[in-house]
């Protein structure tokens, strides 16, 4: 999906400004980014302030993302938006420039936690832009028991059989069959990658759908009894009436943050570290807070959040909860094999 944000009557106005003072920022900015994860009104109001025309590529996967740039898209886009662990990956692999010292006057916004990270030490390619964590949720219309466990994903009930969606992403889905396995990930043990294997295949016979885009949707229709899903996703589902409830498994669960990263050979480049620095900005990073449900990383953003994100159950982790963990990366024969695993299980 593909969507213009530059509108035909700001344009005009543009022109006319443009025309008024002659030192304007100018040119294009173009975004790939995940489907339904930034408001509309934000990408308007960078557009205005900088005279910019900001075009939108959509995903539903960091892997799908990925994919699509290696295809020949590396060049096409300005900023992405991977994950943690994609972030290391696209490193490694020299599709991300670096962002130099003093090119980012918010850099110092960003909160001390996020900051050295171990996926960008010290943020050289990237800065923060959401995090939250993934889990499932299920329609306590359908589905009444104990949601406390993995089981539900991997080895379900009768009552929900047949009824369970599972994200398109191999990364979590992945890291969440070895967490309920209690095996680490990307083990190189052959043992542990048999089982893992034929978990999820046994547990494939289960599951009605892989999708990440609808993930919500098919839980507020009821086509689903159980839906892996990240935590923001799972609140909007809740705030259109379904009655659904976000589990935090006795196994753990996935964290995760967001990133927008600079990609090499980006054709805008001055104009993607302006858009990082807008949103650096806490009310701007805040204003994408509110509307997809998740926490940002950034100094002076909690105090701008609706207080129903604040407090909510899927953002707030109940007393003594297991602790979630991040994608891990792995090397690059382990990775192959976890591949393998993927691409049987998706067939």
């Amino acid at each position: 999906m593909k969507t213009t944000l530059l509108k035909t009557g700001l344009a005009l106005g543009l022109t006319a400004a443009l025309a008024a003072t002659p030192a304007q920022a100018a040119g294009s900015l173009s975004i790939y980014h995940w489907f339904e994860y930034i408001p509309q009104e934000l990408l308007d109001k960078f557009a205005a302030e900088h005279g910019v025309e900001v075009t939108m590529d959509t995903y539903d996967s960091n892997e799908s993302m990925l994919a699509a740039l290696k295809a020949g898209k590396l060049g096409s886009y300005d900023v992405a938006v991977p994950g943690d662990y994609m972030v290391k990956i696209m490193a490694g692999e020299g599709m991300l420039d670096t962002i130099a010292d003093g090119e980012l006057a918010n850099k110092g916004n960003i909160e001390e936690q996020w900051l050295d990270v171990p996926f960008d030490p010290m943020r050289q390619h990237s800065i923060p832009y959401q995090w939250g964590s993934t889990s499932f949720s299920v329609n306590r219309d359908q589905y009444a028991g104990d949601i406390s466990d993995t089981a539900m994903l991997f080895d379900p009930p009768d009552e929900v059989k047949g009824k369970i969606n599972v994200l398109d992403s191999q990364g979590e889905v992945m890291a969440m069959a070895s967490m309920h396995l209690g095996m680490p990930q990307c083990s190189t043990d052959r043992t542990q990658l048999k089982e893992l294997d034929a978990l999820l295949q046994s547990a494939k016979v289960h599951w009605a759908s892989f999708g990440s885009d609808v993930a919500k949707d098919v839980l507020v229709s009821g086509d689903a009894a159980v839906g892996m899903i990240w935590n923001g996703f799972s609140a909007k589902g809740r705030a259109e009436g379904a009655n659904i409830e976000y589990a935090y498994p006795k196994q753990g669960h996935v964290v995760w943050m967001d990133n927008v990263v600079l990609l090499k050979d980006a054709p805008n480049r001055d104009n993607a570290l302006k858009f990082m620095d807008f949103l650096l900005e806490p009310e701007n990073i805040a204003a994408v807070s509110n509307f997809a449900q998740y926490m940002a990383g950034v100094n002076g953003a909690l105090e701008l959040l609706d207080e129903s994100l604040r407090t909510s159950p899927e953002s707030v982790p109940p007393a003594g909860s297991a602790p979630g963990v991040f994608v891990e990366v792995c090397d690059q024969a382990t990775q192959e094999v976890y591949d393998a695993i993927w691409t049987r299980l998706k067939k």
